[in-house]
This record gives structure tokens, C-alpha cells and sequence, in this order.
């Protein structure tokens, strides 16, 4: 496969270049996977795509968000500290991680702010208490889903819910290389999948074009010039003609 431009491209206008930065991307902080073997410092992962994603919420205005696949609370804790976003839902299947985003949300959730609720469920049920929300963010949630179902979670999230902004981030395969790992392995056991930067990208053009979205895309944490970066972002906002309509002359 030929290098992909490491740029932000608009799936609406493919030759248009999107150069904006969503929000502080902050300071580096360790990954979770083997460190890279071109002698770098570790890429400060975890806490880049963090704020990445809250970086796009605030831009999009967004002050409802619902996290599927929130794990230990990691991004709804940095979600909550934020006075613009006002509601947020977290959903995940594990209540073990459940408990831990319990304990580190308390103020949120029963302090006088109370603007955190968690949900322990399938991203892939739907719940129609979640239609209406601003956002959705599935922050390294869809390489731990089973190939086979992600059309249902297409279906929940596009047409179900179907949120004003949704942000996904995913690991970019094509950088494993960089961690040692060989062609069929992936970064972690409980992934079921990992896709290059062309497959990802032709996966969400297809959603957006199919349900009424543009999207741009985003590559985060530090950049090798062949293999890309370590995670690769898809933000999709909802396109309502009648919201750009003009009057004709």
C-alpha cells in the first residue's frame, strides 16, 4: 500500500485539507504498548488521545455526550472537569471497570454537580434514553467488537442515537511494526481486530455517506513518516441540508 498523507481530509471534498487542530493535545505520556524500537522516547499515547477527543467535543459545541465502552472512566473524568460539556453517560459491560469509574467519578456523580451517570451494558444494545445526545465518543472501543457485529453498531450509533458529533479513535496497524509486533499480531490479547489507515478510512466515508454525515479524519501521537501514528481519529458530524440551505436567485 502507498504512504497516506498525514493530513485531516474531508470525506465530502477528498481534496480538501483540513489543517485544524482540535484542542491541547497536552504533554506526553506512556503507552501501554512496547515502546517504539527506533530508540524515541516512549509517544505519550493515552494522555494525547484524551485530549484529543475532548479537544473535538469542545470545538463541536457539544455540551451532552454519551462514552460507549468507557471502561474505567479515564475520558469521562476529563469530559466532566469541563464546564461546557453538562450531561454525560458512560457505558460499559464490565462492572469491574465500572467500579473503578465510580470511585474516581464520586464528585461527579454524587457531589452537587451530579452530571455523570454510568450504565452497565453492550454498546451494542440500544437505548433509546441516549437518542438526542450532542455527542457519542468510542475512545479504542471497535477493535474490541467482534467484526461480525459492528453493523450493529453502526446501526445504534448512525441511525438509533444519531448524535450532532461522533469521535472515534482506533489503533492505526500499520504502526505495530514499530512496536515489534509482526503482520498478524495485534497490540493487545482482548482486540479482535486492527486496521490500517486505508481500511479505517474507507469504513467511516462508507457510514457518512450512508447516514448523513461529513467526517475528517486526524492521526495522534507522534508521526513516522511510512507507518503514520499510533491511533487514528474519525470525527463525524451530522449534515442536516436544511441547516446549510440558501434561497435561490
Amino acid at each position: 500500500m502507498g504512504r497516506l498523507p498525514d493530513i485531516h481530509v474531508a470525506a465530502d471534498s477528498p481534496s480538501r485539507v483540513d489543517a485544524a487542530d482540535y484542542g491541547d493535545r497536552g504533554r506526553p505520556a506512556a503507552t501501554h504498548c512496547r515502546q517504539p524500537l527506533t530508540g524515541e522516547n516512549p509517544i505519550s499515547l493515552h494522555e494525547t488521545r484524551l485530549n484529543f477527543v475532548l479537544g473535538a467535543l469542545l470545538d463541536s459545541g457539544a455540551s451532552s455526550v454519551v462514552e460507549l465502552g468507557c471502561g474505567s472512566g479515564a475520558f469521562l473524568k476529563c469530559a466532566a472537569s469541563q464546564e461546557q460539556i453538562r450531561h454525560i453517560v458512560g457505558i460499559d459491560a464490565s462492572e469491574e471497570s465500572l467500579a473503578v469509574a465510580r470511585r474516581e467519578l464520586a464528585p461527579f456523580i454524587d457531589g452537587d454537580a451530579q452530571k455523570v451517570s454510568l450504565i452497565n451494558g453492550s454498546c451494542l444494545d440500544e437505548n433509546l434514553s441516549l437518542a438526542g445526545f450532542d455527542a457519542a465518543v468510542l475512545v479504542e472501543t471497535i477493535e474490541h467488537l467482534d467484526p461480525r457485529r459492528l453493523s450493529t453498531l453502526e446501526r445504534v450509533l448512525f441511525v438509533a442515537y444519531r448524535p450532532l458529533t461522533i469521535v472515534v479513535t482506533t489503533p492505526n496497524k500499520e504502526y505495530n511494526v514499530l512496536y515489534g509486533l509482526g503482520e498478524d499480531e495485534l497490540r493487545e490479547p482482548d482486540h479482535r481486530f486492527e486496521w490500517s489507515r486505508l481500511r479505517f478510512r474507507a469504513w467511516a466515508q462508507r457510514l457518512a455517506r450512508h447516514h448523513g454525515y461529513r467526517v475528517i479524519f486526524a492521526n495522534v501521537g507522534e508521526c513516522h513518516p511510512t507507518f503514520g501514528t499510533p491511533t487514528q481519529a474519525a470525527r463525524f458530524t451530522r449534515h442536516d441540508p436544511f441547516m446549510n440551505s440558501t434561497c435561490a436567485d
